[in-house]
């Protein structure tokens, strides 16, 4: 089994707010994640493919195509964007990396034809990693 990896990068804003919580219990349990002015992101994202090589391509699948797919469905959509506010796919989500990550994969996970998705992972700082490897 081959594992392919690519990368992607975009800048984002969030704000996480859970609208059951008091103004109160959100500043509790979010932090300064919960700026009412929101705050943002140099994100890394890493979309892993695995599978056999084609023995016609020696390829699992062109990292052309992949770099394509995950800009058109993810990073054209997110990049320089409000998650709360600009992210149709994000709405009424709390846009944390694992709430994020997880909705990469619902959208990227059926258009993978060659090989098989088995892992998003979300860089959203330096010291702040997520990993989603489906359910």
């Amino acid at each position: 089994m081959i594992y392919l990896t690519r990368r992607a990068f975009f800048c984002a804003g969030h704000r996480l707010h859970n609208p059951a919580f008091s103004d109160e219990e959100n500043a509790r349990v979010f932090g300064q994640c919960n700026n009412p002015n929101f705050h943002g992101h140099n994100y890394t994202m890493e979309v892993t493919i695995a599978g056999e090589p084609d023995p016609q391509t020696g390829m699992v699948m062109d990292l052309k195509d992949l770099k394509t797919l995950i800009d058109r469905e993810i990073i054209d959509l997110v990049d320089h964007k409000n998650l709360n506010l600009d992210v149709g796919f994000l709405n009424g989500i709390i846009p944390s990396a694992e709430n994020i990550a997880r909705a990469f994969w619902k959208i990227l996970e059926p258009k993978i034809k060659k090989g098989k998705l088995t892992s998003i992972r979300l860089l959203e700082s330096e010291n702040n990693i997520i990993e989603y490897r489906g359910t």
